[in-house]
C-alpha cells in the first residue's frame, strides 16, 4: 500500500479503518503500530494517553490478524483505540486521578471495555481525567495536565478531556468516555469531535465506578463513545449498549430506527438558558444551524411553550449531582437526607414527563453543549471560587453545569457534533437532544447537521 493511502487510513474514522482491515488493505498489527507511532510522536506536548499498554495491544492485534486469516469478521476487529482512565482494564491502574488509588489495579475489565474487546478493538491504553472526574479541566496530581491540541494554554474539556484530545490530534479513531456533567459532550465540543451521551441505563456502567465502591448504578451517570464521525458513534454504541448479565434474561436491546433524512424532521433550537450565559459565537452557531436545517427541509422553531422549566430542573439536578460526585471523596460536599433525595427524584420524573410531551411535537432539540468554547486553564483551585469571562462578563464557573444538565437530569440521549468555529479557529460543538431510547435519532441528526455546517477543520 502507498504511503499516501496509509496516511489516509491514519486519519480515517473507525468504521473506515475497520473496513480497510477486514478487506486486507491493512493488517491489524500494522494499524496498531501506526497508532502507537502517532501517540509517541504527538502526545509529548499534549499528555493525553497517560497509561500506555502497547505490548499487550500488539498481542491483541496479532490475535486479530489471526482471526481475520480464519475468516472472522467483527465490528471493530483490529481497530486501535484508547479508553478513559476511569474504566477498569484488567492489569492497568484505575485511579480517577486520585493519589490514594495510585496502585489500584483491577483484575477484570469493565463491561463496556470487555464488549469493545469482544468486537475486536485493540486497546492501546487509557486517557487522562481530572480528580474524581469532577471538572472540565484535565489535570490531576498523578498524570499531570492535558492540553488542547489547538492551543496548549487551554483545557480540552473534561472529564473525558484526554479522550477528546487523543481523537482531535489524530492519535486514535475511537474513545470510550463517561458523562454526568457534560464529561463526554463538553470535551467533544471543545476539541471539535463527536460525542454521545446515551440514554440513562443503555450502557452498563459496571467496571466504571469510584475506586472502592461496589458497582451499584450511579444516578445520572452514563458511559458512551467519542469519535471522529457520527457513523462511528452509532457503530460503537451498537457494541457497548444492552443489558448487563444480571438483566439479560429479562430484556433485549431494540433501539428505534432514526428518521430517514433531515427533511421533514421537527427541531427546536435554543441558544439561551436561564441559569447560564452563552457566548455570542455559540448562540450565532445555533442560529446558523437552525437556518441551514430549515433550508434543508426541517421544521425549526426557536421557542416553544412546551419546553420544561429549565431553571427548576437545574436546581433539582444540582441537588442530585452533589452527593453523587462527592461519594467516597476525602472531603465530601453537602449531604442531603434520603427524603430530599427522593423529592429530587420526583422532580426528575416530572421533568421526564414534560420532555416526553415536548417530543410528541419535536424530533430533537438543538442547544449549546456548554456556554463557551475551550477556555484558558483556570488556576484557581477552588471550584466554587472560579470564574469564566464570557463576552466580557465575569460569571460563576459552576453555572455552566446548566447546559449539560438539560439532557442529564431527565436521562435523555444527547449527541455533540462540531458545527462551527470562532473567528480564531476554536471549535464550536452543539448537542442534539432526543427522547429516551432514541439514541440513533440524535446521532443521525447530529451527523446530518454536521454535513450541512461543514465547519473548518
Amino acid at each position: 500500500m502507498s504511503n499516501d493511502a496509509l496516511s489516509d487510513l491514519d486519519a480515517a474514522p473507525a468504521h473506515a479503518l475497520a473496513a480497510a482491515i477486514a478487506g486486507g488493505r491493512l493488517g491489524a498489527r500494522e494499524a496498531c503500530e501506526r497508532a502507537i507511532a502517532r501517540i509517541e510522536r504527538r502526545d509529548g506536548a499534549l499528555n493525553a494517553v497517560v497509561v500506555r499498554d502497547f505490548e499487550r495491544a500488539r498481542a491483541q492485534a496479532d490475535r486479530a490478524d489471526q482471526a481475520l486469516a480464519r475468516g472472522e469478521r467483527r465490528p471493530l476487529l483490529g481497530v486501535p483505540m484508547t479508553v478513559k482512565e476511569s474504566y477498569d482494564v484488567a492489569g492497568l491502574p484505575t485511579t480517577w486521578g486520585l493519589p490514594p488509588f495510585r496502585d489500584h489495579r483491577p483484575t477484570a475489565d469493565a463491561v463496556a471495555v470487555a464488549r469493545l474487546k469482544a468486537a475486536g478493538a485493540v486497546i492501546l491504553g487509557k486517557t487522562n481525567v481530572p480528580p474524581a472526574l469532577a471538572d472540565w479541566q484535565c489535570a490531576n496530581p498523578i498524570y499531570g495536565r492535558t492540553v488542547h491540541p489547538l492551543d496548549h494554554a487551554r483545557t480540552p474539556g473534561d472529564s473525558s478531556g484526554g479522550a477528546a484530545a487523543a481523537l482531535a490530534s489524530g492519535m486514535v479513531p475511537l474513545e470510550l468516555g463517561s458523562d454526568i456533567g457534560g464529561s463526554i459532550r463538553v470535551p467533544a465540543a471543545f476539541c471539535g469531535v463527536f460525542g454521545h451521551k446515551p440514554t440513562y441505563g443503555l450502557v452498563p456502567a459496571r467496571g466504571h465506578g469510584f475506586p472502592g465502591t461496589d458497582g451499584a448504578e450511579v444516578a445520572l451517570a452514563v458511559c458512551g463513545p467519542l469519535a471522529r464521525s457520527a457513523a462511528d458513534l452509532e457503530l460503537a454504541l451498537g457494541v457497548v449498549a444492552g443489558p448487563d448479565v444480571d438483566r439479560a434474561d429479562g430484556w433485549a436491546l431494540s433501539l428505534p430506527a432514526p428518521p430517514a433524512q433531515l427533511a421533514g424532521t421537527r427541531l427546536l433550537a435554543l441558544d439561551a438558558h436561564p441559569c447560564a450565559r452563552t457566548q455570542r459565537a455559540i448562540a450565532g452557531t445555533v442560529a446558523h444551524v437552525a437556518r441551514l436545517a430549515s433550508a434543508a427541509g426541517a421544521g425549526v422553531d426557536r421557542e416553544s411553550p412546551l419546553l420544561p422549566d429549565l431553571a427548576g430542573a437545574h436546581e433539582a439536578y444540582q441537588r442530585l449531582l452533589t452527593p453523587i460526585v462527592t461519594r467516597g471523596a476525602p472531603n465530601p460536599g453537602p449531604i442531603i437526607s434520603a427524603h430530599e433525595w427522593m423529592a429530587a427524584l420526583d422532580e426528575q420524573l416530572r421533568a421526564q414527563r414534560r420532555w416526553r410531551a415536548l417530543f410528541e411535537h419535536y424530533d430533537a432539540v438543538v442547544t449549546p453543549a456548554f456556554g463557551t468554547v475551550a477556555y484558558p486553564y483556570v488556576e484557581e483551585q477552588s471550584f466554587a471560587a472560579r470564574t469564566l469571562t464570557i463576552d466580557g462578563e465575569v460569571t460563576a464557573y459552576g453555572d455552566q453545569l446548566a447546559w449539560p444538565g438539560v439532557a442529564t437530569f431527565p436521562g435523555l440521549p444527547a449527541t455533540v457534533a462540531p458545527l462551527g468555529a470562532t473567528s480564531d479557529g476554536l471549535p464550536i460543538g452543539l448537542q442534539v437532544i432526543g427522547p429516551a431510547w432514541h439514541d440513533r435519532r440524535t446521532i443521525a441528526i447530529a451527523g446530518w447537521l454536521h454535513a450541512l455546517a461543514r465547519p473548518p477543520a
